[in-house]
């Protein structure tokens, strides 16, 4: 007897099909924590409590198609939680800057107005991607930021941020030191 369209429909609904690879959190050592989620081509922000409720950290915004995080040298037999969350924003062409020193003042102008803030990326001398290197909340327009050693000459864009949604929430509780 062939299966009606509506039974096929059912059994997709009731998990039959593939699923996507999912976010996960492997201990690599007692007190290293590696984070893994599929290339969605979205850039990330990643974060941890110690709770599964919080209060949450931002560890780090990493760049596009980038699909894991080290946490490592962790606090030992304690539990850790993570979520990352996709953001996405384009690139604008109004980032100006001014150098005093060893320190850059950017300015922008505000013309997204239902941005989440403002992501300040560096592309450092010989790299060939932008790196996330400063977050600023909504509605603001100039960022300072003090090079490092060998950052002279970098180049700099600026996104306005919208985020995804979370991710669920995964869990590791790290082991005895050695």
């Amino acid at each position: 007897m062939p299966v009606k369209p509506l039974a096929l429909v059912v059994l997709l609904a009731t998990g039959c099909a593939a699923s996507a690879p999912a976010f996960t959190a492997t201990l690599t050592s007692p007190t290293d924590v590696l984070l893994g989620w599929p290339d969605d081509g979205a850039g990330h922000r990643v974060e941890y409590a110690n709770a599964p409720d919080g209060p949450w950290t931002t560890l780090r915004f990493l760049p596009p198609h980038v699909t894991s995080y080290h946490h490592p040298d962790l606090i030992p037999e304690t539990p850790f939680h993570y979520r990352v969350q996709p953001f996405t924003g384009p690139v604008s062409t109004e980032l100006h800057a001014r150098g005093s020193g060893d320190t850059v003042t950017f300015t922008w102008p505000d013309r997204t107005p239902d941005e989440a803030g403002f992501l300040l990326e560096i592309r450092r001398p010989g790299a060939t991607e932008f790196d996330p290197v400063e977050v600023t909340g909504p509605d603001v327009t100039t960022c300072v930021l003090s090079l490092l050693p060998g950052e002279e000459g970098s180049a700099y864009q600026l996104r306005a941020l919208h985020y995804g949604p979370l991710s669920p929430v995964v869990h590791q509780t790290t082991g005895k030191e050695r």
